[in-house]
């Protein structure tokens, strides 16, 4: 058994010490990531070359060791506490933390036998990263939470790195970045040359190249926690590269040259457990090209500010945003025409732990202002189509993108692309003379239409079924909410 194999499977069985105290797969995650945080700290206070003090002695691990009953659960109290008013990483780690773990004995025997006895440092970044990487893959699916609802399969974030293939000269964004899967597989794509970069260059790659944003507390700790274990950033920076907060309040001001992002679908910028709900309230920011109360179009307009001239964004946003009227029609005209939005990949259903989900990745670039539009032709490669996935019997894979990455030839010119059945592509005249701009296109023939034979599983129509069904009541509830909204006044009409 593999290293990071051995750890996942003691970092399981820890979590099943917790089940009988409530304690969820997401929740064990977070109060792991405290108690990890804290050993490897002292980890680095007590080693021979160089020790390093990150945690104040009155917080450091030592102190829990040895306690048991109240008196453990008020000293980790009092830490949590203590390190939460911490300046820089320290304090974005463990704000607002509490202790989930009601019963001390379940709480010392994760400190004692599950935690203490690993010498976390030693074990590298590879393997405390893919094992943390994994515990966190396990929370998304665990059925007692909603935080793996719009986890992004790493198959899919590893196709979308491919094909933007971020270089050392860029800086990588991710403005929903949730647990930083995509900020990570970014870095570990640059990181592969890290032996002929220079000092300045390491360093950049280090400390510069990625940050994040996500709204949740708790999942903004997680993705510093999974940075860190995998060797991006420092225990002692100042600022964290993950900001615990609402991207859609305000422009930060920076530009990014890449932005890789999944943001949340539905009515709330929140992609946290108790993170927080809103009503649906509309967005005003005068770099917004129009004012409403969609998440996805807001998000949409963001990554459009952000993105800095010549940046390039790959993003996953539902099928509504490709033919909503109004200003869904708005920011596609603004796509099309300011920006180079070059390929469309249709994603299958069943992808996603949330039903219902349809959505697509759209790629463009950020160009300089000019008289013509940007957009010559949309490449847009179906991925849908005669295409059945399930979470668990038939997991999306990365081979399963192959022809598309190959299709999209990255890092050659786009003239270069032929069509295929499941790839085809459309001028800028075509696209604009559609009914309001539609881009919801489809060519292919549903084969089940057709031969009867050729009928999926039983339990992959039902969960299809089920998937279209909510799907179509998530686009009532958006009809209605608008309808609400523009029933109670004008002030809420939405135009810009």
């Amino acid at each position: 058994m593999s290293d990071s194999r051995r750890l996942v499977a003691k970092l399981v069985a820890g979590s099943n010490v917790l089940r009988d105290s409530g304690v969820n797969m997401y929740e064990y995650t977070e109060q792991l990531t405290y108690l990890l945080f804290l050993k490897m700290a002292e980890e680095r206070a007590t080693r021979r070359l160089n020790p390093e003090l990150v945690v104040p002695d009155e917080f450091a691990w030592h102190q829990l060791l040895g306690l048991s009953g109240e008196a453990l659960e008020d000293t980790y109290n009092h830490i949590l506490r203590g390190l939460a008013s911490q300046p820089g990483v320290l304090g974005a780690v463990y704000r607002g933390a509490q202790n989930k773990i009601s019963n001390p004995s379940h709480l010392k025997t994760l400190i004692v036998d599950y935690i203490d006895k690993e010498n976390w440092s030693a074990a590298g970044t590879d393997v405390n990263g893919d094992a943390y990487e994994e515990l966190l893959e396990r929370s998304a699916g665990d059925t007692k939470s909603t935080a793996g609802q719009y986890f992004t399969p790493r198959a899919l974030i590893q196709a979308m790195v491919e094909v933007i293939q971020p270089t050392i000269d860029d800086r990588v964004v991710d403005p929903a970045c949730g647990t930083g899967g995509f900020l990570l597989a970014a870095h570990a794509h640059v990181a592969r040359d890290a032996a002929n970069y220079t000092p300045t260059q390491r360093e950049h790659l280090r400390s510069r190249f990625v940050a994040g944003n996500d709204i949740g507390a708790t999942t903004s700790r997680l993705a510093s926690m999974n940075l860190l274990l995998h060797g991006v950033g420092s225990f002692k920076d100042d600022r964290p590269l993950i900001a615990p907060k609402d991207a859609l309040v305000a422009d930060p001001g920076d530009r990014w040259s890449v932005v890789l992002a999944n943001p949340p679908f539905g009515r709330s910028s929140s992609t946290d457990i108790g993170g927080g709900d809103d009503d649906g309230a509309e967005i005003f920011r005068q770099d917004f090209v129009v004012t409403t109360s969609n998440k996805q179009l807001n998000f949409l307009q963001h990554i459009m500010t952000i993105l800095d001239i010549n940046g390039r964004a790959a993003v996953v946003l539902p099928d509504n945003v490709l033919f909503e009227g109004g200003a869904g029609e708005t920011l596609r005209r603004r796509l099309l025409t300011a920006f180079d939005f070059h390929t469309l990949l249709r994603l299958p259903t069943g992808i996603f732990y949330k039903p219902g989900v349809k959505a697509n990745v759209l790629f463009f670039d950020k160009k300089p202002a000019a008289e013509q539009p940007w957009t010559q032709r949309l490449w847009v490669y179906d991925l849908r189509t005669n295409k059945h996935f399930t979470l668990k019997k038939n997991p999306l894979r990365r081979d399963d993108l192959d022809d598309f990455v190959s299709s999209y030839l990255p890092g050659k010119a786009r003239d270069e692309r032929t069509e295929s059945e499941r790839w085809k592509s459309f001028s800028y005249d075509e696209l604009i003379a559609r009914d309001k701009v539609n881009l919801d296109i489809t060519w292919l023939r549903d084969d089940s239409l057709e031969d009867a034979d050729n009928l999926p599983a039983p339990e992959v129509i039902a969960r299809e079924i089920v998937e279209d069904l909510t799907a179509a009541l998530a686009e009532f509830e958006a009809v209605a909410a608008a309808l609400e909204a523009r029933a109670a006044g004008p002030e809420s009409d939405g135009s810009a």
